[in-house]
């Protein structure tokens, strides 16, 4: 028979792996990688050849105002999440066919560093815009 300690240890063991972070979700990291690979067609506050990025969580996916979006885009129903984040940049195309980002990221960890540093970029504060093009 186990000791009551040991069971509480087994029952805890879950919840202490959920609170660590889990592997590529280093925010610090996918800066680096979001300027690196992102920022030729992206920024956070400026609509360039993509969209801007800030606010992306929980956006709908086609619906930042004033950027042009593809057909297939608009049509979309997904909102970004980790999740849908995730299966955009390992292949857009699987996505939502007839986008038309011509870029993926292969690693997995490179994806899940990009999306942490996405998640943590504030919200705009008062005065400031989005969505002009720079």
């Amino acid at each position: 028979m186990r000791s009551p300690s040991v069971s509480l240890l087994c029952a805890a063991l879950p919840a202490l792996a959920a609170m660590q972070p889990a592997a590529g979700q280093d925010a610090g990291r996918g800066e680096l990688l979001y300027e690196q690979r992102c920022s030729a067609c992206h920024s956070l506050d400026a609509d360039r050849t993509g969209p801007h990025h800030r606010g992306v969580f929980g956006r709908r996916a086609g619906s930042a105002s004033g950027f042009a979006y593809s057909p297939a885009l608009r049509r979309a129903t997904i909102v970004w999440d980790r999740d849908t984040l995730d299966a955009w940049l390992a292949n857009p195309e699987a996505l939502i066919p007839g986008q038309r980002m011509g870029y993926s990221v292969d690693n997995a960890t490179d994806r899940a560093d990009i999306i942490a540093y996405l998640r943590q970029v504030p919200p705009l504060g008062n005065g400031s815009q989005t969505g002009k093009q720079r």
